[in-house]
């Protein structure tokens, strides 16, 4: 049974992985890669559970948080340019 569910969440990254090549904005494709990492975070669980290693789902945790904060900083990046800048300047023109 979970061999079903390690397949049924490879075949979600395939069809996310299809998202993300295809995607005709670059919103969708970060919204792709955001899935990649969330499939990825339920694989490695899905997989540590399998194997009886619990220390997988530390890994997916810490993958997790690494995710939250590149989505933020690609976002961040879309809306105000350089990571450095500060975004005063959009904050001024509106």
């Amino acid at each position: 049974m979970l061999a079903a569910a390690l397949l049924g969440i490879l075949a979600a990254a395939a069809l996310v992985l299809a998202r993300a090549l295809k995607g005709p904005t670059i919103f969708d494709r970060l919204v792709a890669a955001n899935s990649i990492g969330n499939v990825a975070i339920v694989f490695l669980a899905v997989l540590g559970f399998v194997n009886g290693r619990p220390d997988f789902l530390d890994v997916a945790l810490a993958y997790a948080l690494l995710n939250i904060i590149g989505v933020f900083a690609v976002l961040k990046f879309f809306r105000y340019g350089p990571l450095g800048a500060s975004g005063e300047d959009e904050e001024e023109r509106t």
